[in-house]
């Protein structure tokens, strides 16, 4: 597969921004090759990419990888003004609603999740994504699935903040034992969790099997705190799954997750379960 061809790279229609952002990059494009005096076949000859591609590009109809904005920044002389176009190319291959999560999450001080059915995504191998991706029904396409499993991994650029975030996760036992994937998917998983969870700012614990009746046997909780004192939670099991914000609802979420972290494996216990069924595969 040519790099021309690589999946991900068309922008999503109901996605007004990254439409604005695309076309405004491909006008750039165009404006500044028919300023040099340089067709459009000359142009893809120099880039490295068919003259198909460099229309399409120029019209907003695909997304520019980073490298092709680099090399029309050289060969267009641009002085830079194309290839600072890449921060804000690079967002909008990815779905709008995983952007405003990552967007979300980017600004967070501190992030708590239960999780009950599946890894919870900041957790999860690129593997084991596209696992869980190819069972869901209807099916994504090939090109879709990709481009989820690429956003879900970009969202874990988390754990490269500074400072870092303190970042607290529950996974019900089940989702540890649940067989998403062949063997190496499994084996690679949880050493990632391992890896995770001896993090200073990380607290990984499991709720056990044979735990008693918790609060969060209703659907996962999320919560996120902001630095200037605000908050947004979100639960399957209280308002309707809604995001809430406000005080009351707010502490609703706050008293059922830390029932579940009192009730849950301590954190060394929880690492070690992890380092159990890692030697069970």
């Amino acid at each position: 597969m040519s790099e021309e061809e690589e999946p991900g790279w068309e922008v999503e229609q109901d996605d007004e921004w990254g439409v604005a952002v695309i076309a405004t990059v491909g006008r750039q494009l165009r404006l500044r090759r028919e300023a040099l005096g340089m067709r459009a076949a000359e142009f893809a000859r120099a880039v490295g990419y068919s003259e198909d591609m460099i229309y399409k590009i120029e019209s907003g109809k695909r997304i520019p990888r980073p490298e092709y904005l680099d090399k029309a920044d050289k060969i267009l002389d641009a002085g830079g003004l194309l290839a600072a176009m890449k921060e804000d190319v690079e967002k909008v291959r990815y779905p709008k609603k995983v952007r405003a999560l990552a967007e979300v999450e980017a600004k967070a001080v501190e992030i708590g999740v239960y999780e009950t059915s599946n890894i919870h995504g900041l957790l999860q191998t690129p593997e084991y994504a596209r696992a869980l991706l190819e069972c869901w029904q209807p099916a994504y396409a090939p090109k879709e699935l990709e481009r989820r499993v690429s956003a879900r991994m970009a969202r874990q650029s988390i754990f490269e903040r500074s400072p870092a975030p303190a970042l607290s996760f529950v996974l019900e036992e089940a989702t540890l034992r649940r067989r998403v994937g062949g063997t190496m998917v499994r084996q690679q998983q949880f050493e990632r969790l391992l890896e995770i969870g001896r993090l200073n700012n990380v607290t990984f614990q499991v709720m056990p099997l044979d735990s008693p009746p918790h609060p969060g046997m209703s659907g996962r909780i999320e919560l996120l705190k902001f630095e200037d004192g605000t908050a947004v939670g979100r639960s399957d099991g209280a308002c309707n799954g809604r995001a809430v914000t406000n005080l009351r609802e707010l502490r609703v979420l706050e008293l059922r997750y830390g029932t579940i972290r009192a009730q849950a494996l301590r954190p060394e216990e929880s690492l070690a379960l992890v380092e159990h069924l890692l030697g069970e595969t």
